[in-house]
């Protein structure tokens, strides 16, 4: 009787706790004014959380995290290698746009290895990086279709990099519910799609991703280990059409924790928004690191 005691005391501090947290996320959500979709999960465990994740939001530059992973599969088939080289001309790095391989090589004519490439495009969010891979791979609709063929539906990748500058509408034909990307990182995380080899690497480029260090990262340990694909809109009528950063956060135990938060229509500045994505991010670090 008293061993079920203390399992039943347990087990209500546990829900307890669970819903302390639920309503500590829910307090967030509002400060940035739009809609925030958000997916936890301890990739332990697989104690989910979810928040507003039944629509479809637009993933910006996240979605360079699975053309990353349909890239590398199809270097896992033999038919690309991270070591061949990739002749890119002055055609393939557009200006207006963010591109520190332009910025490097600003005429072109130059031959880097695709694994350079997956680096800049994923590390340094490199939209000119970006474009050459879908160019490479066989455009969007193969790495939407690879997607898909993992069994994560609620996703579409439709539009290039070149697209969505083009007409602003286009970047809400990339969109993604955030459970699917929460369900694509714990296949990522637990290797079920990719060769080590694969996956390891990718896992390394995640993990030196420089672009939003004041999103996920922002208020966690500056010794956090964080893989991690973020992504950010441009901003029309003073509105924000999306903020995002989508990774696995590895904790001082050595346990994980994926996390999705994409910020839609807001018309807050900057600070805020990246603070709304911290502090969820921060929260979920905490909840879950204490349940240890």
């Amino acid at each position: 009787m008293i061993a079920l005691f203390l399992l039943t005391n347990n087990n209500v501090n546990a829900q307890k706790q669970h819903e302390i947290f639920r309503q500590k996320i829910e307090k967030i959500l509002p400060q940035a004014k739009g809609t925030v979709g958000v997916a936890i999960m301890g990739l332990e465990d697989r104690e989910t959380f979810l928040f507003n994740e039944g629509l479809k939001y637009p993933m910006q530059s996240v979605y360079k995290f699975p053309l990353a992973m349909a890239v590398l599969n199809q270097v896992d088939k033999g038919k690309l290698s991270l070591n061949q080289k990739i002749h890119i001309t002055s055609k393939d790095l557009l200006p207006n746009t963010w591109s520190p391989i332009r910025e490097k090589y600003p005429k072109g004519n130059v031959d880097l290895k695709l694994s350079e490439i997956l680096a800049y495009t994923v590390s340094q969010s490199d939209n000119n990086g970006c474009d050459i891979l879908f160019r490479l791979i066989g455009g969007t609709k193969k790495v939407d279709a690879y997607i898909h063929s993992l069994g994560i539906k609620s996703i579409a990748i439709a539009a290039t990099e070149e697209e969505m500058h083009k007409d602003w509408n286009a970047q809400f034909a990339n969109w993604c519910k955030p459970r699917a990307m929460l369900r694509l990182l714990e296949i990522f995380y637990k290797g079920k799609a990719l060769s080590k080899t694969s996956n390891d690497f990718l896992w390394k480029v995640m993990t030196e991703t420089t672009s939003g260090p004041n999103k996920i990262k922002g208020l966690l340990p500056k010794s956090a280990s964080v893989a991690h694909k973020t992504g950010l809109s441009d901003t029309k009528d003073g509105v924000l059409a999306a903020t995002n950063d989508a990774g696995i956060m590895t904790l001082p135990n050595g346990e994980h924790v994926a996390i999705v938060v994409f910020v839609s229509n807001t018309p807050v500045d900057e600070k805020t928004r990246d603070g709304v994505i911290a502090q969820i991010s921060k929260a979920a670090w905490d909840y879950y690191l204490a349940k240890k």
